[in-house]
């Protein structure tokens, strides 16, 4: 199920850090800002419900979407009483799914974040939109994929394989061949002169900076 949300919600234009534990989960949500969290009740070595628990105590109001195949009112009650935002039952359509990330992200802190700008350039994490100026540049999913983990973490430098993590189902794919440098020549081409560009830094990866 993990490997489908991620595929779909990459497909859907998200960049997407995706773990089979809590453990992880909670290194990630320490290191990395997200706009929602999708948990499911069950993970191992951490659950759910205790990953929800340690972020409220910490003081995250990180949106949070919680999957679970418990449909017992007294379950759907405690998963909110503890701090998620939102609550799915499994099986769920994956449709539905969308909508409620989409609700979850115009709440809380996301609202207060919605648009990413590197100079002249503006990208909406909700509408999908990007802005150049009166401009409107029409990307692809990967495309926005990669425009967004850039943005999001201008001017630092993301490495190959972080990118290729975030945006392709198999990074392998991405870093055994041209793949990931020719989305980012036509990346480049469409963002054109809009007062910022993005940068190939040797050996290290790429960086989105104000040109």
């Amino acid at each position: 199920m993990r490997s489908v949300l991620e595929r779909g919600l990459r497909e859907n234009g998200y960049v997407v850090d995706a773990t089979g534990d809590g453990d992880m989960a909670l290194e990630y949500l320490k290191i990395y800002e997200y706009e929602v969290a999708i948990l499911d009740w069950r993970m191992p070595k951490v659950t759910g419900l205790e990953v929800v628990q340690r972020l409220r105590r910490r003081g995250s109001r990180l949106p949070i979407l919680m999957l679970t195949a418990r449909d017992a009112a007294s379950d759907r009650v405690m998963g909110l009483d503890q701090g998620a935002d939102d609550y799915l039952v499994k099986p769920f359509d994956f449709a539905e799914l969308l909508a409620r990330v989409r609700a979850l992200q115009r709440r809380g802190e996301a609202v207060q974040s919605l648009e990413v700008k590197v100079a002249g350039l503006t990208l909406d994490t909700v509408t999908r939109e990007v802005r150049i100026g009166s401009r409107h540049p029409r990307l692809t999913a990967t495309e926005l994929a990669l425009l967004e983990i850039l943005m999001q973490r201008s001017p630092a430098v993301v490495s190959r394989r972080s990118i290729a993590l975030a945006v392709w189902n198999d990074e392998a794919d991405a870093l055994g061949s041209n793949t990931l440098d020719v989305h980012l020549a036509r990346l480049r081409a469409k963002i054109g002169t809009g007062g910022a560009k993005i940068e190939a830094v040797r050996a290290l990866g790429y960086r989105i900076v104000a040109s």
